[in-house]
C-alpha cells in the first residue's frame, strides 16, 4: 500500500485556486515533469513569506491549508503539479469538488478536518512531519522535538480504494 505523509508545508489561507497551484501559462506543457518547477509559483500570501522554491517546499510531501483548496478552473494540471512534486497528502477544511476527486483519481490523499483540528495543526512550530494511518483514518502530526497532534478523518470507501491503489488507472488495472 502507498505511504501517505511526510514533511509538511503549511499554507494558512482559504480559497487557493488552481491558477495559484499551477499558473495557466503552463497549461500548454505536454508532460507532467514540465509542470514541476512551477508549483505554487504565483501564490502570494499577505501575512507570510512563501517561497515555492525553498528547500522546505522541495522536501514537502504534505500540504496543510485552510478551506476551499483547488477552487477555480477544474483543470487536472493542478493536481498533476502536486503529483510530480511528490506531494501525496493535502489537508484542509474543504476542497473544491472536482479538484478533490482529481486528487483521488491521481492517488493523492485529500483529508478534510474540522476547523479546530486545523487550528491545532497550524499551532505546531518548527518542522512538522505528518503520518497517515489510512486504515484507522487518522493522522499524526509531529513537530521536531515537540508533542504530536492526532486527528481523525473520514473517507468514503471508494475514494479510499482509489488512493490505496495509487489512483484510478491502477485501481482499474487491479479490478477490471
Amino acid at each position: 500500500m502507498k505511504h501517505f505523509g511526510g514533511p509538511a508545508v503549511f499554507i494558512d489561507r482559504d480559497d487557493i485556486n488552481t491558477d495559484e497551484i499551477i499558473p495557466a501559462r503552463y497549461l500548454t506543457e505536454i508532460t507532467k515533469k514540465a509542470l514541476q518547477p512551477h508549483l505554487l509559483e504565483d501564490l502570494h500570501l499577505e501575512d507570510q513569506t512563501f517561497d515555492p522554491h525553498s528547500p522546505q517546499m522541495e522536501q514537502a510531501r504534505s500540504l496543510v491549508t485552510r478551506s476551499n483548496f483547488g477552487c477555480g478552473s477544474s483543470r487536472e494540471h493542478a493536481v498533476w503539479a502536486l503529483e510530480v512534486n511528490d506531494i501525496n497528502l493535502v489537508i484542509g477544511q474543504s476542497f473544491a469538488r472536482i479538484f478533490r476527486q482529481n486528487m483521488f483519481n491521481c492517488g493523492i490523499l485529500a483529508v478534510e478536518l474540522a476547523p479546530a483540528d486545523l487550528d491545532a495543526l497550524f499551532a505546531l512550530e518548527g518542522e512538522v512531519s505528518i503520518e497517515v494511518d489510512l486504515g484507522q483514518e487518522r493522522i499524526t502530526a509531529t513537530p521536531a522535538g515537540g508533542q504530536a497532534v492526532n486527528c481523525s478523518f473520514t473517507l468514503n470507501p471508494f475514494d479510499k480504494q482509489l488512493v490505496e491503489a495509487g489512483g484510478w488507472l491502477s485501481y482499474a488495472d487491479q479490478n477490471y
